[in-house]
């Protein structure tokens, strides 16, 4: 018996489109470039030869054209783990469930995602300027634990590691962190030689969750020394940023396959920042169009 989604679950607006992205099936591509900024949605859509549609709501900006042959969908997801799994369960829904009849469809439609975004750098190899691939992420925002099927995703040894690091075994108020690996294939494309392959924590939050202290201080004034001295099986932490372990993680449930690449704007270990990185993300952009 064919799963049906009460539209209390699955809210599809009068038009027939998702109800916060506003996109309708027709619109999808099975490529799919995620970004934070709703700005950055123009930067990639610059490059298309043809533009099929271009949708704005809220902080979610979606536009479907053509690169080199391929059928692209930019989508802006604004920041943080919350709006990835709006974005991804919406994104889902328009690919595998029919909106006449809410029924889950008989063949599977897989999706491709690369969330193009910008990171702190933990590690001397992370200079400013470095195009970090999130070949695992730690998720501190704690998401993927409301899913069923997520110790079967999820890499539980590096996570025990981790928290035994930490000293957060045990501690009520600390977070409940998941480890998830990007899909391979997507990282091996992407990536290639040039690209740094690394470990990035998706924190819940730009300031205390990142180890930055303004007026309130920390809870853990030592967060940041901790984590860039953690190593397991060779890993190291190499970046902070914010959404990749939902999108990772959403995406293995799924069956889609997803990855993150980040340029690094900022590095902790030295103290350096780059604000003025536009420029220098089209480069990104353009590699990550090229090898989808």
């Amino acid at each position: 018996m064919k799963k049906y989604f009460a539209s209390s679950e699955l809210l599809i607006n009068e038009d027939g489109s998702i109800f916060h992205l506003h996109v309708k099936p027709e619109q999808l591509a099975d490529k799919v470039i995620l970004v934070g900024d709703p700005g950055r949605v123009a930067l990639v859509a610059a490059h298309f030869e043809e533009k099929e549609c271009e949708i704005e709501s809220r902080e979610f900006k979606t536009v479907t054209g053509t690169y080199q042959g391929k059928r692209i969908t930019v989508v802006s997801t604004g920041i943080g783990c919350d709006n990835i799994d709006i974005v991804m369960n919406e994104l889902d829904a328009l690919a595998n469930i029919d909106f006449n009849t809410r029924e889950e469809k008989e063949n599977f439609r897989q999706l491709e995602l690369v969330r193009i975004g910008t990171c702190g750098g933990l590690q001397p190899n992370t200079p400013v300027g470095t195009f970090v691939c999130s070949e695992k992420s730690i998720g501190f925002d704690g998401l993927l634990n409301f899913y069923a099927g997520r110790n079967s995703v999820c890499d539980l040894a590096f996570e025990r590691a981790f928290l035994n690091h930490m000293g957060w075994t045990g501690n009520l108020c600390a977070p409940a962190p998941y480890v998830i690996n990007a899909n391979a294939e997507l990282i091996d494309r992407i990536a290639q030689k040039e690209m740094v392959r690394g470990v990035t924590i998706a924190a819940g939050g730009f300031f205390g969750p990142q180890g930055r202290e303004l007026r309130v201080p920390l809870a853990d004034p030592k967060q940041n020394d901790k984590i860039e001295t953690f190593e397991y099986n060779g890993y190291k932490i190499t970046n902070f940023e914010m959404e990749s372990s939902a999108l990772a993680g959403l995406s293995k449930l799924m069956g889609h396959k997803a990855m993150t690449v980040c340029m690094v704007i900022a590095n902790r270990l030295i103290k350096e920042a780059n604000t003025g990185y536009k420029n220098t993300i089209d480069t990104l952009v353009k590699a990550v169009l090229d090898r989808i």
